[in-house]
């Protein structure tokens, strides 16, 4: 196991702020949750150990699991049910990037 620095760990911290702050703006520009995703994909494994890892985790699993909502809410909109798919997993975003951020602000695992 690699020792984390302080310097280490601040740069993974703010590189874990930077997913979260990319997931929030999805709503609006969805390209940033695929950025966040990608960053947390390559940035993962500097993590390995620390309790920044599960905030890597959270957030790659929040990315597919979003992904998923938006895929089976979309396919299903002209049914009427699609718009409370995408509803509920907006929703369910905002918990994932809410409980995440504070769990990173107070400088635990998620």
């Amino acid at each position: 196991m690699e020792i984390m620095t302080n310097t280490n760990e601040a740069k993974l911290k703010d590189t874990v702020l930077i997913g979260y702050v990319l997931q929030a703006l999805s709503p609006f520009a969805g390209i940033t949750l695929l950025i966040g995703v990608i960053i947390n994909y390559i940035k993962r494994n500097d993590a390995n150990g620390t309790w920044l890892e599960s905030h890597f985790r959270w957030q790659i699993t929040t990315f597919w699991i979003y992904l998923c909502f938006v895929i089976i809410g979309g396919a299903t909109i002209f049914i009427l049910v699609g718009y409370l798919i995408l509803l509920i997993g907006f929703i369910w975003l905002v918990y994932r990037i809410c409980k995440g951020w504070i769990r990173l602000s107070e400088n635990k695992p998620v």
